[in-house]
């Protein structure tokens, strides 16, 4: 059994400075890289993803197709080298009967940490990697909330801080 999510604010003990997280201004340029395998789910994620830009106020998104997962990381270090503040991966893979899965959500993963590692850019990991269909469906909107959102709150979140960093 997992333990229950539990986001919030940290609080700084005493003797510790917090360095909150700076304004996002509506200049911020962000990128969603999408693969258009499973473009059923990955449509919900994608609509997600804008929802929440949306809200924290970055009206400058840019949405770029990808066939599949694999072609994620490839897409998101050509973003962030031509100007992107953010980048957000969405795609979804669903297990086989092959190994497959294994190597393609790998080899995703892996790559999209090492753009975000190399450039310096927050690089959002929004791939679903479920085993099946109604499993990815549940997370790409129903139930389980739309990781395509969480996914770019986290870039947005570590876009601000990254900022405040720089400021501080």
């Amino acid at each position: 059994m997992t333990a229950p999510v539990q986001l919030g604010r940290l609080v700084a003990p005493e003797g510790c400075c917090l360095i909150g997280p700076a304004s996002l201004d509506p200049a911020t340029r962000v990128a969603i890289v999408a693969a258009e395998y499973h473009v059923d789910i990955v449509q919900r994620l994608v609509n997600g993803a804008v929802a929440e830009c949306a809200e924290r106020g970055v009206l400058h998104v840019d949405l770029v197709p990808v066939p599949g997962a694999f072609e994620l990381a490839p897409a998101a270090r050509v973003c962030a080298q031509q100007g992107y503040h953010a980048v957000i991966a969405l795609g979804c893979v669903i297990r086989g009967g092959t190994p497959h899965f294994e190597y393609v959500c790998a080899e995703a993963a892996r790559g999209i940490a090492d753009v975000a590692t190399a450039t310096g850019i927050p690089v959002a990991f929004g791939v679903l990697t479920c085993d099946n269909h109604p499993q990815a469906m549940v997370r790409a909107g129903g139930a389980k909330g739309n990781k395509g959102r969480e996914a770019a709150a986290a870039a947005l979140g570590l876009l601000a801080s990254l900022r405040s960093l720089a400021i501080a």
